[in-house]
C-alpha cells in the first residue's frame, strides 16, 4: 500500500523511497504515515526523514535547507585529490555542509571551514561539521581573516540556475528550498562572478577553486575564473551529469 501510494503521487522510486521511509519511521506506525503525507504534499524526502546520504556521508537536514545533489560530489572528488596533509579547505554557500563533510571523509586530515547566508543553513551545517568553523555571512565576509590568502580549496555549490528559469524546475525545489540556494540572478552567474573576484585574496599559492556549473554556463564561468588570473580548465563526468569549472592560483 505505501509503495502504491506514493507511486499514485508521481514518485519514480516509490519502492526506495517506501524503504527508507519505514526505516526512518523504526515501527511508528503513526511517524510513517505522518512522514508519508509530508512525502505525498510535497515536501523532499530528504527533509522528511531529515537525512541524506552524500558521497558516502551520512548528512543532517533541516526543513528549508538546499539537499544536496549527487552531482555535487564530484567537486568533492575532484577536491579531496592531491590535497596536501592539513588541507585549509573551506566549503563556500555550504547549505547542509555536505560538500566540506564529503572533502572531510577523504581527506580526514583537512581543515575544513563552511559558510553561508542563510542562518537555517549554517544551524544545520553545524551538525554535520565542526560547529566552530561554520561561519554565517554573505561570501568571502562570513570567513575569519586569518584564512585570507591561505586557504587550498575553495569548494563552492553556489547557485546559478537563471532567475526566470526558476518556475521550470520540479517542485521540490522551487517550493521547499529557499530560494537563495537556487537563483543565480539574470544569467545564473551573479555568484559565480562574485566568487571568482575574490578567490584570489584567499588562495594559497597553488590553491583551487571548485565551482559547479552547467553545460550551458561553463565556459562563461570559466572565463571568470581566468580573467581573475586564475590558470583555468572545466571538468565533467557525464555519468553524474556534472560540470565543474576549476582555477588555480599560480603558485
Amino acid at each position: 500500500m505505501l509503495v502504491e501510494r506514493l507511486r499514485a503521487a508521481g514518485c519514480v522510486y516509490a519502492e526506495e523511497e517506501a524503504a527508507v521511509l519505514r526505516e526512518a519511521a523504526a515501527g511508528d506506525d503513526a511517524a510513517l504515515e505522518r512522514m508519508l503525507a509530508e512525502r505525498l504534499a510535497g515536501r523532499p524526502l530528504e527533509t522528511v526523514v531529515g537525512w541524506t546520504e552524500f558521497d558516502g556521508v551520512h548528512v543532517a537536514l533541516d526543513p528549508g535547507v538546499f539537499v544536496p545533489r549527487r552531482r555535487t560530489s564530484y567537486v568533492a572528488r575532484l577536491g579531496a585529490a592531491g590535497l596536501p596533509t592539513g588541507a585549509l579547505v573551506v566549503d563556500l554557500c555550504c547549505g547542509s555542509g555536505a560538500l566540506g563533510a564529503a572533502i572531510a571523509r577523504r581527506v580526514p586530515a583537512a581543515v575544513v571551514h563552511a559558510a553561508d547566508l542563510d542562518p537555517v543553513a549554517v544551524a544545520c551545517a553545524r551538525r554535520n561539521l565542526p560547529a566552530q568553523r561554520v561561519h554565517h555571512g554573505d561570501l568571502y565576509a562570513a570567513l575569519p581573516d586569518a584564512l585570507r590568502g591561505r586557504v587550498d580549496l575553495l569548494a563552492v555549490n553556489a547557485p546559478y540556475v537563471p532567475s526566470d528559469q526558476i518556475g521550470l524546475m520540479p517542485p521540490e525545489a522551487r517550493l521547499h528550498e529557499p530560494r537563495t540556494a537556487l537563483d543565480g540572478g539574470p544569467d545564473g552567474l551573479d555568484l559565480h562572478r562574485r566568487v571568482a573576484g575574490g578567490a584570489p585574496a584567499w588562495l594559497a599559492p597553488g590553491g583551487r577553486v571548485l565551482l559547479e556549473t552547467s553545460t550551458a554556463q561553463a565556459p562563461r564561468t570559466a572565463a571568470l575564473l581566468t580573467a581573475a588570473g586564475l590558470t583555468t580548465q572545466v571538468r565533467t563526468d557525464d555519468a553524474l551529469g556534472a560540470v565543474v569549472a576549476e582555477g588555480r592560483l599560480p603558485d
